[in-house]
């Protein structure tokens, strides 16, 4: 009689974290697609900006 091993608990939701995670940014892609402009500001954000100290 065979026995099954279940996968450890930390292994799932390892999986569920980076599938989720893949979801998440694919469904972002797609939607700053479809908003150019979201786009553009995002990118403009994530630019470094100079500080006068």
């Amino acid at each position: 009689m065979k026995t099954y091993n279940k996968p450890a608990v930390s292994k799932l939701v390892v999986r569920f974290d980076n599938e989720l995670r893949a979801i998440l940014a694919n469904d972002l892609s797609e939607f700053l697609n479809r908003n150019p402009f979201l786009k553009r500001k995002r990118e403009a954000n994530m630019q470094p900006t100079l500080s006068v100290a």
